[in-house]
Formats: C-alpha cells, structure tokens, sequence
C-alpha cells in the first residue's frame, strides 16, 4: 500500500514536471518563431527598401541624363587658389558674359540648347581672347583655354531651384594651370548670375524653365528632396510631356 501511494506521488510529480517542460518549452518555441519573424520581416524590409532605394536612384539619374541635354551650363576654373588667381576669374567671368549678352541670338532665335551650344563653339576663340586680354591687363602671362565639353558638376542651388549632381555639356574656359576654385552657372536657360546674393531663380526664370523641362524634370530640379520621397512612395510620374 505504502509502495503504491509512493509511486503514486512520483508519478503525479512526474507529470507536473512534464508539463513544466512541455510549456517551458512552448514558451522558448514561441519566442524563436517571433525572432525569426522579425528577423525575416527586417530582411524583407531591408530588401525592399534597398531595392526601393536603387529605383528611385536609377529614375533620379534617368531624368537627369535628360536635363543634361536641355541646358547648358557655364564653367569657370582659375589657375590656382590664391586670392589674385580668384579675382581674375570673376573678371573674366564677368567680361565672357557681358560679350554674350551683347552678341548671343536673342530669345526669338536661341530656342535650345542645341543652339546655344553651337553658337558657343563657333566663337571660342573670341572667348579665349577676351579671357586672355583680362590675363594680361592683370598682370599675368599665363594663357586661357575655351572648350565645349562634357563636365561632372556637384548640386547646385539657386534659391529653390536646384540642378542635380552629374554630367552636363559646358561652356569651360580654363585659366592657366586651372587648379584653383571654380565658377559655374546655367547658360541655356539663363541662370548666370554674378552675385550670390542674387543667385535666386525669379518667377519668369522659372517659366522659362516650365517651358524648357518636361514636368518631371522641373519637378525634380523644384523639390528635390520631396521629389525622392514621392518616387520612393509612388513611383514614376505619368505626366511627363512628349
């Protein structure tokens, strides 16, 4: 009788313990399979968010390759860094451009950039003259080099309106060693200014950018951040002009 009600409480115990085990290991089940999903779901998300990432990039990239061929842009490099080098590559900013504006086709024959290009090569030599007698009447002896060529340009932002890093046909002149600082602005639309305090794009600047970018590139070089956000949320535009 005492051997019975031994093995009986043995066994009643077993069985607690059993069940402690089986909801022990329950529990650590349980908590596995939620790390997994999390971890899964990370993974997933990251993937996602990465593959979102490079769309967007490749769209952002797309729609600036097409921007690079709707302006031309202005592309000053003085021969070193000191502050005389600096001071005549603003005057010879300032007299390439005072020569465009008297001799450039104005706005009811410069219609693109394509144009603006070509009248450009045509009259590198004026420009390399005019850039060369500042040189000298500075003092210097060192020559200048005009080119229309394929540059790499970082952002550029004149008030709300920014032109996105990459590569853009440009009108360069190359002062010297061209080692030092440089200087850039928009050629084709016009958006040179001379003075940063005045380097904001006004309203008819930007009509005359509406008229020149497809809606999707005025967008972009309008918001650029926000337009990131909404590619990345959204997608491509579907109100792109022809």
């Amino acid at each position: 009788m005492e051997e019975n009600m031994i093995w009986k409480d043995i066994t009643q115990e077993d069985i607690i313990e059993e069940d402690k085990n089986i909801d022990k290991k329950y529990r650590i089940k349980k908590i596995i399979c939620v790390i997994l999903g999390i971890c899964i779901g990370s993974l997933l998300t990251g993937v996602y968010v990465s593959q979102r990432a490079m769309e967007v990039d490749a769209r952002i990239s797309r729609i600036q390759g097409n921007l690079s061929k709707e302006v031309f842009r202005f592309h000053v490099l003085a021969d070193s860094d000191s502050d005389e080098a600096q001071k005549v590559k603003l005057k010879v900013r300032d007299q390439v451009l005072e020569y465009m504006k008297q001799t450039l086709p104005g706005n009811e024959d410069m219609v693109s950039a394509s144009q603006t290009k070509k009248w450009a090569k045509e009259h590198l030599r004026e420009i390399e003259d005019i850039a060369e007698k500042v040189i000298r009447e500075e003092g210097y002896s060192y020559r200048a080099k005009a080119e229309v060529s394929v540059c790499y340009f970082p952002d550029k932002r004149y008030g709300d309106i920014t032109f996105p890093q990459g590569y853009y046909e440009a009108l360069r002149i190359k002062l010297g060693k061209a080692k030092g600082h440089n200087w850039w602005c928009v050629l084709y639309p016009n958006l040179c200014f001379t003075s940063s305090t005045c380097a904001v794009v006004d309203e008819e600047g930007k009509e005359e950018l509406k008229e020149v970018l497809t809606d999707e590139e005025y967008e972009m070089v309008t918001a650029t951040s926000d337009f990131k956000i909404k590619s990345f949320f959204f997608g491509d535009g579907t109100n792109d002009k022809n």
